[in-house]
């Protein structure tokens, strides 16, 4: 197997993409399992183009290092091997929030404040420490199995007192939770990600993002021309929401206060929308100093079945002026779209690599980062409404994550192992909602197992945890020589699914005492004494 920078071990890909990977690996110096993320840059890029992008992997390593928050990945190392810079983090298991609503549908507003919350603190560590994220969306936003929320992939992060890493004319994020500022090219600011947070929770208890159009261009003028619709399943999150989601960045809710009414809205309670502050960038530009908090996140609610959404009809008014300002953006990206389309592809492939950062144990599904905006669009183009998941449609299967551990890899001695020291691996098993019951085996690549043939049960209790473990040991071994395999979960309902691989090995030794002989079994027989 690999080893990069004669210290990590890669093991298994965790999700993959047109421009790289991001692989489980094992730290062989301090023994513990880590994400490593490689990027590789595509054939025939010139050599200051391919510069540019492993500095863009660098400075994501950088951004994320520098921001001390539970609710942001920690970034352990980066290693050099073949040129190249591999990003070094913690292993996260869990799964992305749009994986959640993908399988799951709409959350409620409680579940979707405390999610929030979580976000928004990290995002205010991040202010405080001069990063803005540029790209919050349900793909960025990890919800792990440890009941923690992390915010992932600073890899477009914009670090204060650093160049910029992208081309001009380079349209860096994804439109639909794209804030309006950004979009009219204006010079962006912590507002920015609290608009793009502010979409995050439309989606989350909505179904769809509220902006979403057939095209990146239509997409942006949305963004900044239409109104958002009113919410209709928001419940106690609307005024939050709303005020995120305020065109003009000085009118937007403030990092505090949303904060303070998200954790509000998750304990069961109903905010105001409240006063708003006129400036939320503070003096010269610069963020306002705050004093985020690094709370206890709560422990996630079940999910609900898939509402009706009600259909969306925006009444979008005095259009014109702004139309033409976001209209007139692209055509000048347009112009650019020649020179800034090789990074853009550069940073689709990134995201679909697995992003930056946490990584889920299945490969992450979220939608392209950064969007050429190559096609236009006519002025009275009118949108349709995003689909969202209808009542009448079947109940989602629930989402199921398995993930295996090695507790003891590796035997040697007398053979058959004892049951304290041979292999043994243990399973976490993790439901999106309870009740539940998953069916599951052990198996090895070689085919050969102690484990009990054919399929296990274990139920999730409908009051009970979403998270529970399953221990097994593996004794199988050949008499005087080293049998190696591997082993892993599977998993066939409610669906199928497969844990990663784990190596072991079994070495049988034939232990001869002073005066005896060894039986060809490994164990020591004594010789007759006269």
């Amino acid at each position: 197997m690999t080893v990069i920078a004669g210290r990590y071990r890669l093991l298994d890909v965790l999700g993959q993409g047109g421009m790289g990977t991001v692989w489980r690996a094992r730290d062989e110096a301090l023994g513990r399992d880590v994400a490593v993320k490689e990027v590789r840059a595509p054939a025939g890029l010139g050599a200051d183009d391919q510069q540019r992008l492993y500095a863009r992997l660098e400075r994501e390593a950088w951004a994320a290092a520098r921001i001390a928050h539970r609710g942001v990945v920690t970034v352990y190392d980066v290693a050099t091997e073949d040129g190249r810079p591999w990003i070094v983090m913690e292993l996260i298991h869990g799964l992305t929030l749009s994986d959640v609503l993908e399988a799951e549908g709409p959350m409620p507003p409680r579940r979707a404040a405390l999610i929030g919350a979580e976000v928004l603190a990290a995002l205010r560590a991040a202010h405080k420490a001069g990063v803005l994220h540029r790209d919050v969306k349900p793909g960025n936003v990890l919800l792990a199995n440890d009941g923690r929320v992390v915010l992932t992939d600073f890899g477009i992060a914009s670090v204060e007192g650093t160049s910029p890493l992208t081309m001009t004319g380079e349209l860096i994020g994804s439109p639909e939770f794209l804030a309006p500022e950004r979009a009219l090219g204006m010079t962006p600011g912590p507002a920015s990600d609290l608009w793009s947070l502010g979409v995050l929770l439309c989606t989350a208890v909505e179904g769809g993002s509220p902006f979403r159009r057939d095209s990146p261009l239509t997409t942006l003028q949305a963004v900044v021309d239409e109104e958002l619709p009113p919410p209709r399943r928001a419940g106690a999150l609307a005024p939050v929401i709303e005020g995120l989601l305020r065109k003009d960045p000085r009118e937007r809710l403030q990092a505090d206060d949303a904060e303070r009414q998200l954790r509000l809205v998750g304990a069961g309670g109903s905010p105001s929308s409240g006063p708003v502050r006129s400036d939320p960038y503070g003096p010269n530009g610069r963020p306002a100093p705050d004093s985020g908090t690094d709370s206890a996140p709560t422990p996630p609610l079940p999910l609900p079945l898939p509402q009706s959404p009600a259909p969306q009809d925006p009444a979008p008014e005095n259009r014109s002026g702004r139309a033409v300002a976001v209209l007139a953006t692209g055509v000048v990206l347009l112009l650019l779209a020649v020179g800034g389309l090789t990074y853009a592809l550069l940073r689709n492939g990134d995201d679909r690599a697995g992003g930056g950062g946490a990584v889920t144990s299945t490969p992450a599904t979220a939608p392209p980062t950064t969007v050429p905006p190559t096609t236009a669009a006519p002025t009275t183009t009118t949108p349709p409404p995003t689909a969202t998941p209808s009542a009448t449609t079947a109940p989602p299967v629930p989402t199921v994550l398995v993930y295996v551990r090695a507790v003891r890899e590796d035997y040697s001695g007398s053979c058959p192992p004892p049951e304290d020291r041979a292999p043994a691996f243990a399973a976490t098993l993790t439901v999106g909602r309870t009740p539940a019951s998953v069916e599951y085996r052990w198996v090895t690549e070689s085919g050969e197992s102690s484990a009990e043939e054919g399929w296990r049960k274990l139920e999730f209790p409908a009051d009970g945890p979403q998270e529970r473990s399953v221990e097994h040991t593996e004794s199988t071994y050949r008499t005087d020589e080293t049998w190696r395999d591997r082993i892993r979960m599977e998993v066939r309902v409610p669906v199928e699914k497969n844990s990663n691989w784990v190596e072991f090995s079994v070495t049988c030794e034939q232990a001869t005492p002073t005066g005896g002989a060894a039986s060809p079994s490994g164990s020591a027989t004594p010789t007759p004494q006269p």
